[in-house]
């Protein structure tokens, strides 16, 4: 893993790490530092922690810390490396390619990365090392197709999410309280959503705005509601690790990405029952089915996302009747359990298929 901090790709990754069967799968964790506010939750369910502190794939010693990996890997057997973001997919399946694992596999995320062209041909490369690469939506799937994988190098598997933290909703009425989480990045659209706001204010004076996550756009942000008079509207609250509990004080969840794959914070809200407005972009439409578990707008389009959430604050028995479709939908598709059991699938088929001796050993594959 490349980072421990609270992100979508870390919530996923440290997931499927916790909730692997370790009756067969004996699991280690390798990262660039051990730090970050996930690390120990992370750490806690690894047979070992190793860390090789690359800062810098320029920096003299990053061909070092390769070879160590590499020495790594061969000292504890490992079978399958699994490698979650662009600097580990670019390290580990070098590192693993070297070492001669078995099992390679990739992630994809995202997909428009805001990287350089050479970045984004380094992890090019790194995928050509690996035996599947896994993205977590149609729309990242056909990114990776775009940027020259093969086809038949590439899994699809959604993200989870533990659905038993998210109770059945408390409808109240009016809705008027707006809710969104995502890091306070340009891609998540924020500006967006401040843009719209006079608009709804306008027609529901007693509507209010709930920003949750961090992100380094907090102080222009907060400077944009004040020039837009909508600051009185806006509460930050930052980063919160209690999630669910900001979404049960919601009623209508907000997402006006320019940009996304599969956002973690849209399948949490729909997984609580809020009704849901959200861009058109990406993996979302694999997510929301526009007019039945949700609504979709044009992305930097202010003027429909604020039509869409009037429509919305104007018809109680649509926000009802939204909001228990999405939840329905999360329950039946996308939860951790089954997403832990497609990895299990690709780590199988290709231990199978490349190291079938080890499969027939009894004792747990080292991973």
């Amino acid at each position: 893993m490349s980072s421990f901090d609270p992100g979508g790709t870390e919530r996923q990754m440290i997931e499927l790490l916790r909730r692997l069967d370790q009756q067969r799968w004996n699991v280690h964790l390798v990262c660039f530092r051990k730090k970050g506010a996930w690390f120990e939750r992370a750490a806690e369910a690894a047979a070992s922690v190793t860390s090789f502190p690359v800062t810098s794939f320029r920096a003299a010693n990053a061909l070092h810390h390769l070879a160590q990996f590499r020495l790594w890997c061969r000292s504890r057997n490992i079978a399958v490396v699994h490698t979650g973001q662009l600097y580990s997919n670019i390290f580990g399946l070098t590192g693993a390619a070297l070492a001669g694992v078995p099992v390679r596999i990739g992630n994809r995320r995202n997909i428009n990365p805001n990287n350089s062209p050479l970045k984004l041909g380094a992890q090019r490369i790194a995928y050509s090392f690996a035996h599947k690469i896994v993205a977590n939506s149609q729309a990242a799937a056909a990114r990776l197709r775009r940027e020259g994988v093969s086809s038949h190098k590439i899994a699809v598997i959604p993200n989870g999410l533990d659905i038993d933290r998210f109770p059945a909703p408390n409808r109240r009425t009016p809705a008027r309280r707006v809710i969104v989480v995502a890091n306070l990045r340009p891609e998540k659209g924020h500006d967006v959503l401040i843009q719209a706001a006079p608009q709804v204010l306008r027609r529901f004076p007693d509507a209010t705005f709930d920003v949750v996550g961090g992100g380094p756009l907090l102080d222009r942000l907060r400077e944009m509601t004040r020039r837009y008079e909508v600051g009185h509207a806006f509460t930050f609250f930052g980063h919160c690790d209690d999630v669910p509990a900001r979404l049960a004080d919601g009623d209508i969840f907000v997402l006006p990405s320019r940009s996304e794959a599969m956002p973690n914070a849209l399948l949490e809200a729909m997984a609580a029952g809020l009704p849901v407005v959200a861009s058109a972009v990406g993996g979302i439409g694999e997510i929301v089915a526009d007019g039945r578990t949700g609504l979709l707008v044009p992305a930097d389009n202010p003027v429909a996302l604020a039509d869409r959430i009037c429509g919305l604050m104007t018809t109680p028995s649509m926000t009802s009747a939204l909001g228990d479709a999405a939840r329905t939908e999360i329950r039946g598709r996308y939860s951790f359990s089954r997403m832990v059991a497609a990895f299990e699938v690709v780590y199988d088929t290709e231990l199978r298929r490349r190291c079938p001796t080890l499969m027939a050993r009894r004792e747990p594959v080292a991973v």
